[in-house]
């Protein structure tokens, strides 16, 4: 009671309580970000990588469990980013927002391993060509037909992607892979596509359709350096293989 008796309210909190405490998650946002510059990204497993892209697209909420959440769905960090945004948002806590901030890490990390390839002499740098292949391409669910296209220096001129198919099949036509090589006056192609099983093992088909390029390209003046395959298990060149 007061002197005049009236009554005092309880604001006090109970006991132990911490009305206005920090979320936890604010604390590990930190301690992440330090453990990131101290150790570098080798020292974070794929879900805490994807922490600390989520951070910036939802600032107020744990994203550990949505991280996780993704990586189970699709498999590992670049398959996350590789996903096709309409899969991405069918993922719970994930809007139009978020989907679009990860196609825009993927298409700068894309642009970052595309332009290591540009600047240099693509068969001196062949491990770059490589990266930036699986980059492109190895996590597409649909099979691609992508063609670099190099001068008499082996430099690149063009990298173009010829075809989209299906999730086992591209259709691939040699005569206009040669139109195009005339037009941009190569000297020499690299042809380049997916499995999107994984499994970059060449099949028949592939063996078959590299080697009715070759035969065209040849009475043109038009070296075919490789076929290469990239899926999510790696990478199969036929030259190493020997079959063309």
């Amino acid at each position: 009671m007061t002197a005049d008796g009236g009554k005092v309210s309880n604001c006090a909190a109970p006991s132990g309580a911490l009305p206005d405490a920090v979320p936890h998650y604010h604390g590990h946002r930190e301690r992440l970000r330090a453990r990131f510059q101290d150790a570098g990204a080798g020292a974070l497993p794929d879900y805490e990588l994807l922490e600390l892209l989520l951070f910036r697209s939802i600032p107020q909420r744990d994203v550990k469990p949505l991280a996780k959440d993704l990586i189970q769905r699709f498999g590992s960090f670049a398959e996350v980013l590789s996903a096709p945004s309409a899969r991405l948002t069918e993922v719970k806590g994930v809007g139009a927002g978020v989907a679009l901030d990860l196609k825009i890490v993927e298409a700068a990390l894309t642009r970052m391993a595309k332009g290591a390839v540009a600047k240099r002499t693509v068969l001196s740098s062949w491990a770059a060509v490589l990266d930036y292949c699986r980059m492109a391409m190895a996590f597409s669910e649909r099979e691609q037909l992508r063609i670099l296209f190099l001068d008499k220096k082996n430099a690149l001129i063009a990298d173009e992607l010829q075809q989209t198919g299906t999730v086992d099949h591209t259709p691939v036509y040699p005569r206009e892979v040669m139109r195009r090589a005339l037009e941009l006056s190569a000297t020499a192609l690299i042809l380049v596509h997916n499995h999107p099983s994984g499994d970059p093992a060449p099949s028949r088909a592939d063996i078959q359709i590299t080697k009715a390029i070759v035969d065209i390209a040849a009475p043109l003046g038009i070296a075919v350096h490789d076929h290469v395959i990239v899926g999510k298990d790696g990478y199969a060149s036929l030259k190493e293989l020997r079959l063309i």
